[in-house]
């Protein structure tokens, strides 16, 4: 299983939905074959993955809706994810992400979201 503990990226899926107020099974079920397909590839890179579900990400209706997010990096999400179809585009986009990879093209892609560049006060006078 994909370790949850200071790893360099974190993937997030929605696993509970707002409107219900209980557990999305489509959710629930990609984690799982997220985390299976990660460890998978093993060490180091199971290492790197922190795969957790999350109460809902405000894309209803486009579930199921997934994060990839990591320091210093854009973090990208999906929405319109097909549990069965899409576990390969998946992890093989968490594997460029955790490279640094190319933004991906199209299909389901929500957002991308800069890395945010946090400034001590004590620096802010260089970046002005």
């Amino acid at each position: 299983m994909a370790n949850s503990h200071q790893s360099a990226h974190k993937i997030t899926l929605s696993t509970e939905c707002h409107f219900t107020g209980g557990p999305c099974r489509p959710g629930a079920q990609l984690l799982a074959m997220l985390n299976r397909s990660v460890s998978a590839l093993g060490k180091p890179l199971d290492d790197d993955f922190a795969i957790a579900g999350t109460v809902c990400m405000a894309a209803c209706t486009r579930p199921c809706t997934i994060a990839f997010q990591a320091s210093g990096t854009a973090t990208y999400l999906f929405g319109d994810v097909d549990v069965e179809e899409n576990i390969d585009d998946l992890v093989d986009f968490a594997v460029a992400h955790a490279d640094g990879g190319p933004r991906p093209a199209g299909g389901g892609n929500l957002a991308r979201v800069p890395a945010a560049l946090i400034v001590s006060e004590a620096l802010a006078g260089h970046f002005q």
